[in-house]
């Protein structure tokens, strides 16, 4: 991990600085906060922030978000500076570490605010197939694309890919393109020049040249605005870059992975991704399948996220008993590994045990497991799939184009406009969904605005 230390933290840097570095960090050192937002913006870049509680961390964390640079900052001061400690935490530190610095507070804010340590837990056959293919071509410098449901761990294996690849000394550095608005991603992805744009106040290297002999993550692509990946394929093809406002080229030695949780093949038929482009990332697929499609991977994570909450809680580790388990396993788990560990994180603070029982394993609004498998998702899926034949008969007689305008509009209506809530139920990218309305608008349709629902006509 890359740790940026700023200030001179009592004169303890340099005890700092070393227990750092024995935890395996690359640390960078900046006296003032205009140097830490210079080496920011040149590409040194930093996984987390080390700072001084005698600076103005304020303003530090504001000239981050203005700047759109997304890195955790964790406070250090005296022991007895609890004033100051309030200050930073309400400011926006993730953390206080009291000084003198303690290796052992070191390592764990290191490892709970970075969350290096990207475990990949697997038994299931299904998912030692995938692995299996991820350790052969994880040494070559082909383009990979990741699929599966969210919340199957597509970030996990990308970092698994890197640590097993050539690569692994070197930079893997992750771009989340579906939550940076469209007109900012260029200049996430490749940097600019001050001046570029307003509020570029000085040279910004972008993800492509921080990422620089390393690995570049594309996370959740199929969100990226078709004009966009065109800039990008050029990108993968030469390994040449252009800064927002540049007028010199920039090569590039970079590995690229890519995720997706939708389909591409369909998201190039409705013209909202790049043939071309899918061709250059698809060299190889690594596809995931959804926990419910890999049962003995159920146990083993549950297990690894007891030992984990357990330790970060601080309280007993408690084993699961033979009814949570076979709770576990039975259900559907639509949010796949990221709603098993929320559940996980519940049980163990929940329980009240010598083991961790079904009364422990409840969802976030306090149902138990056992009751929303037996009464709900089942009789729910039951529901949904009489009523999908109901609504199949009666679209006979009506065109694909016509099926399709009239769900977008009911749907949009049901969200009472919600452009983002509407895309999500009908498993389109926002771009592809006002791209329609835009169309239905042309053609004399109402659309409705948030908060204004349609009325449709009887």
């Amino acid at each position: 991990m890359r740790l940026l230390i700023v200030g001179t933290l009592n004169g303890q840097l340099t005890t700092a600085t070393k227990m750092a570095m024995d935890r395996g960090a690359k640390v960078t050192q900046a006296d003032t906060i205009d140097q830490s937002l210079q080496i920011l913006r040149s590409g040194g870049g930093a996984d987390l922030v080390m700072v001084d509680v005698v600076l103005d961390i304020g303003e530090l964390i504001t000239r981050l978000e203005f700047e759109r640079i997304f890195v955790p900052v964790v406070a250090c001061g005296v022991e007895n500076d609890a004033q100051a400690a309030v200050a930073a935490i309400h400011a926006g530190a993730k953390e206080y570490i009291p000084l003198p610095p303690n290796a052992e507070i070191i390592a764990a804010v290191l490892e709970a605010v970075t969350a290096e340590t990207h475990t990949l837990i697997y038994r299931d056959e299904a998912m030692a197939h995938v692995i299996k293919l991820a350790n052969q071509i994880a040494k070559s410098d082909a383009s990979i694309l990741i699929t599966g449901e969210s919340g199957t761990g597509k970030e996990v294996l990308a970092r698994y890919v890197h640590r097993k690849s050539s690569r692994s000394t070197k930079p893997f550095i992750s771009v989340n393109c579906a939550a940076i608005p469209e007109n900012l991603l260029e200049s996430e992805l490749f940097g600019h020049e001050k001046g570029a744009f307003t509020g570029a106040l000085a040279r910004r290297i972008g993800k492509f040249e921080e990422a620089n002999g390393g690995t570049l993550l594309l996370d959740e692509i199929s969100e990226m605005d078709v004009r966009l990946q065109a800039k990008l394929l050029r990108a993968i093809q030469e390994r040449i870059i252009d800064r927002v406002g540049g007028s010199k080229p920039v090569s590039v030695d970079i590995r690229i992975v890519a995720t997706s949780n939708r389909d591409l093949t369909t998201a190039v038929l409705d013209g909202s991704f790049r043939e071309d482009l899918l061709y250059r990332l698809n060299v190889v697929n690594l596809q995931i399948p959804p926990l419910r499609e890999r049962p003995a991977d159920v146990q083993a994570l549950a297990e690894h996220f007891v030992t984990k909450y357990a330790q970060s809680n601080g309280v007993p580790e408690q084993p699961l008993s033979m009814e949570a388990k076979q709770q576990l396993s039975i259900n559907r788990w639509p949010g796949n590994v990221r709603e098993l560990e929320n559940t996980m994180h519940r049980a163990v603070l929940l329980s009240t045990e010598e083991e961790i029982g079904p009364e422990a394993l409840r969802t976030p609004d306090g149902c138990r497991l056992d009751e929303m498998i037996a009464t709900g998702e089942h009789g729910a899926a039951a529901r949904a799939a009489v009523t999908a034949q109901v609504v199949t008969r009666n679209l006979v007689g009506q065109t694909v184009a016509e099926v399709e305008r009239d769900l977008i509009l009911q749907t949009l209506d049901h969200c009472l406009g919600n452009r983002t809530h509407a895309a999500t139920i009908l498993g389109i990218s926002i771009r592809t969904l006002r791209n329609k309305l835009r169309q239905y608008a042309d053609e004399g349709r109402m659309v409705p605005e948030p908060g204004d629902p349609r009325r449709l006509a009887s």
